[in-house]
Order: structure tokens, then C-alpha cells, then sequence
């Protein structure tokens, strides 16, 4: 695995054959409005499907109880197949977490939306990977936000935070700004270097910037929405779902699941009062789970069940790190710190906890500490 930066603009593009068609291409990828429709669309057929079916079934397939979450109670994440093999869909709620992260973090309405959106498509994005490998997005943002940080797991656990907790209520694209960038880095503790990504930013809405990132960085032909709803202080629904073209899908099945995309925003203003809903928290709101966000996207091409899993918090702090980031520091400078703090004192961005030693405690452990600590072999070997 090589290290790949991609920092996509019409200059770089020029320079390939064809350069006026892929400006185009980009240009209007970037007017697209990814949460119903594929901001990427696949050149040709990759390779010839073998499957004999027709995507004309009715999905008669009754819901397995793994896959059953009366009133959206529980954090959820389904993911599934069209019967053809050309799509996947993946569908999540997280409402229970958010809540989590507000309390811990002290969130108010405006960075948990755009923490939650971030969340909910890092969930669906590291979907399928192995459970030891990371997906990370960062939104350095322009605005008022300034950053949101989230990092997702194969297993299906997740975590992030903000740059600024505190926010009055404003629109999600007035606080993150539309000149900053999107930047994704996928890392496996097995490979020698990540893999990096960016793009830029520009309409403000977390899933939107994050499609065109997936068509431009990535060439991937998805359709991604995510939102979330609040009252006051709590969050009500949460979530988003992720439709990917996979190879050899033909344009048959592509009008397909855009016209039931299509079907998804009119259902969820309809019951709205005809007013816009959020997608797809507007639908979560009113009881519709994963797995029906599922059936209705792949209504008409054979829905197939791949995995349902429950999405949890984790955070990896622990007063052993915060001890490796003063042992990092010249012992000059941590003795300073002790002279004027008389203790060192830390608060984890991503959960909030506090964690606190006093002078004669990292005194101590100083003293005692043995191996490199920028190492990860001497400071794992060292805490076991």
C-alpha cells in the first residue's frame, strides 16, 4: 500500500487526454445532489454479471428479527445487496450515540448535527472493512465550527468531536463554511503507510461534500445522505444510508434505485405535511428503520440481507497515553509545567474525560519509564 494524496483540481485534470470532458464532468458532479442521485457515474461495465435474475421481484423477503428495531430504540447499522449483484445499500440510526456525545461532550443542536452526519457516514464508509482497519474524516472547515474529527472502525465502532462544542443554533453549511476541505485517511496497523485523500469543500452539508469526495477522490458511484433531528437538547433521530454502484451495473438498475431515491423524498415530506425533510432522519422520526430504508431503496430488485450490526461509541484514551505525550516533551519543560500546574492535566476530545497527576506521581513514573516513547513496540510493551 503506497501513500496516495489526490488533491483534485480542473489544473491537475487538464493534463489528461480528454480534459475538457472531465471538467465538465467535475463541474457538474459538484451541482448533483448526491443524496438521491450518483454524483459518479461508472464510464462502462466492469465486468459481465452472471446472476440470472432479472431485479423484477417483489421482496417478499419477510424482516429477520436481527434486523427488526421497533421505533428505531437501538443503534443500528443494516447492510444489503440487490438480488442482480450491482448495488450495495447500507443504512444506519445512531440517535442513542449522539445523545451519548452530546452529554459528553456538552454539544449544543448545531455541531452535533454536523458531528452526527459525519458519524453516521463514516459508520456506512468503513462498512465491510476489516475490524482492525480505521477510517478517518476530517472537515477543516472556514466556519465558525472550524473542524469536525471523526474515526470509524470495521467493527463498527465509532468516535469524534468538534473544534467548536458551543455553537449557537445556525444552518449546518453557515457553521462548517464552503471553503474548507475534505480529507479521509484509511489506515490497517499492517500496512507501512496510510491512505490519504482530499477534496474541497463546497456546499457545506456534511454528506454532500462527502459524495463528491467519493466520486472525485475515490471514483466511486454512491448516493449518500445523512441529517439529524433535535429538540432542544436531544436528539430525536439520527442516521443516513449509503447506495454504491458495484461493478457491472447496468443503467437499467441505476434508473431504478434513483426513481426509488426519488420515492424516499417525497414519502418523507408527505410525512413532514408536505413541508422538506431531512433525509433520512425525517423518515427515522416517524418509525421507518435500516432495514425498511433498505427495502424501499431496493424496491423491485430482490433485497438481500448481508449484515446487521449494533454501532457503539469507543474511545481509546487511558492515563498510559497521556503519560507517553509527557514523556515526548523535554523533561525540562514537563518540570516547568509541574512548578507553575504543580500537577499535568489533560481532557480527552473525544469523550470528555479528565484525567489528572499530580508532580510527585509524574515524577515518579518518569523516572521509572524505560524504552522510546514515539515507539509503539516500547510503549505497549512497557504497559503490559
Amino acid at each position: 500500500m503506497f501513500w496516495h494524496t489526490r488533491i483534485l483540481a480542473f489544473s491537475t485534470r487538464a493534463a489528461f487526454s480528454g480534459k475538457n470532458l472531465l471538467i465538465r464532468q467535475l463541474s457538474s458532479s459538484r451541482s448533483i445532489d448526491g443524496r438521491i442521485k450518483f454524483v459518479h457515474r461508472q464510464a462502462a461495465a466492469l465486468s459481465a454479471t452472471t446472476d440470472d435474475s432479472d431485479g423484477s421481484s417483489n421482496d417478499t423477503n419477510n424482516e429477520p428479527a436481527s434486523s427488526s428495531n421497533i421505533s428505531n430504540r437501538d443503534d443500528q447499522l443494516v447492510s444489503a445487496l440487490s438480488g442482480n449483484g450491482h448495488l450495495k445499500v447500507t443504512a444506519c440510526t445512531i440517535r442513542n450515540l449522539v445523545n451519548d456525545v452530546m452529554i459528553q461532550q456538552c454539544l449544543t443542536a448545531t455541531p452535533a448535527d454536523a458531528l452526527a452526519r459525519s458519524m453516521a457516514s463514516c459508520l456506512l464508509l468503513s462498512n465491510g472493512m476489516q475490524e482492525e482497519q480505521t477510517f478517518q474524516l476530517t472537515l477543516d472547515c472556514d466556519g465558525p465550527i472550524r473542524t469536525v474529527v471523526c474515526i470509524a472502525t470495521g467493527a463498527g465502532t465509532v468516535r469524534g468531536y468538534v473544534g467548536n462544542p458551543q455553537l449557537t443554533n445556525m444552518h449546518i453549511s453557515e457553521a462548517l463554511g464552503t471553503k474548507g476541505r475534505v480529507q479521509v485517511v484509511k489506515m490497517h496497523p499492517e500496512w507501512p503507510r496510510p491512505y490519504n485523500g482530499i477534496t474541497a469543500m463546497e456546499h457545506g452539508d456534511v454528506d454532500r461534500d462527502i459524495g463528491i469526495y467519493l466520486a472525485e477522490s475515490e471514483q466511486r458511484s454512491c448516493a449518500l445522505a445523512a441529517s439529524s433531528v433535535y429538540k432542544g437538547i436531544l436528539c430525536t433521530a439520527a442516521g443516513a444510508y449509503l447506495v454504491e454502484q458495484l461493478p457491472g451495473c447496468t443503467d437499467e438498475t441505476t434508473s431504478t434505485v434513483e426513481a426509488n431515491l426519488a420515492q424516499l423524498v417525497k414519502d418523507a415530506s408527505d410525512s413532514n405535511s408536505g413541508k422538506e425533510a431531512p433525509l433520512p432522519a425525517g423518515l427515522l422520526e416517524q418509525g421507518c428503520t435500516p432495514y425498511n430504508i433498505c427495502e424501499r431503496i431496493l424496491q423491485g430488485l430482490d433485497m438481500q440481507i448481508q449484515t446487521t450490526t449494533t454501532p457503539k461509541l469507543e474511545c481509546h484514551c487511558s492515563e498510559d497515553r497521556l503519560f507517553r505525550a509527557v514523556r515526548l516533551l523535554p523533561r525540562s519543560e514537563v518540570d516547568a509545567i509541574l512548578r507553575e500546574e504543580k500537577c499535568i492535566e489533560a481532557r480527552c476530545d473525544f469523550c470528555g474525560k479528565v484525567y489528572r497527576m499530580d508532580a510527585e506521581q509524574v515524577n515518579a513514573k518518569l523516572d521509572a519509564a524505560t524504552g522510546d516513547p514515539s515507539k509503539d513496540e516500547d510503549f505497549y510493551e512497557s504497559n503490559q
